[in-house]
């Protein structure tokens, strides 16, 4: 093999090896999960009433936060007006939450769909069917050091793929189910 031939194959062999490593310029940078604020959520993804235990309320989308997850699923939430309920479901009914996912949420799954969900003055969240049953009752946190809460906000957590459902300072971590 003449010396030209070898050092021709070798500098292929570079360009294709750097090729390889160097991604091209057009191509798309990987998905990721985003969080939604209020403003990226209108009546197009989430609805302005909802139905929940025999009766039509309204959502303060201005008070609304969700996830939209890298393959284009959406988890949202959203503040509702519970003043038209008995009591003891004004107590559990602080927001709407809709998922197209599975979520695990204080180590317990709850399946896609449609809840109720509030946090207690014990402590807990938790999460109801639109029957206003019980599905989920987990122990939510308080974030003392936030220093302007909101009455609903999503955030990332520490862990990837880990997110805060927050209700003022009171929040539970969720991440989508495996």
């Amino acid at each position: 093999m003449t010396r030209v031939k070898l050092l021709t194959g070798f500098a292929l062999l570079l360009l294709l090896a750097l090729l390889l490593q160097i991604p091209f310029a057009g191509a798309a940078p990987a998905a990721s999960d985003a969080i939604l604020k209020a403003n990226d959520i209108g009546a197009k993804l989430f609805p302005e009433k909802i139905f929940f235990h025999g009766q039509v309320t309204s959502v303060q989308l201005r008070n609304s936060g969700g996830v939209r997850f890298s393959d284009d699923a959406y988890t949202l939430a959203g503040v509702v007006d519970a003043s038209g309920y008995a009591s003891g479901i004004r107590e559990k009914l602080q927001g709407y939450l809709i998922s197209e996912v599975a979520l695990v949420i204080g180590g317990q799954k709850l399946p896609t769909g449609a809840y109720g969900f509030g946090f207690l003055k014990d402590g807990k969240f938790v999460a109801m069917d639109l029957g206003a049953h019980d599905v989920l009752q987990v122990a939510s946190s308080k974030d003392a050091e936030m220093k302007r809460p909101v009455p609903l906000q999503v955030a990332s957590a520490a862990a990837a793929g880990t997110y805060r459902l927050y209700m003022g300072r009171d929040f539970v971590e969720f991440s989508r189910s495996k």
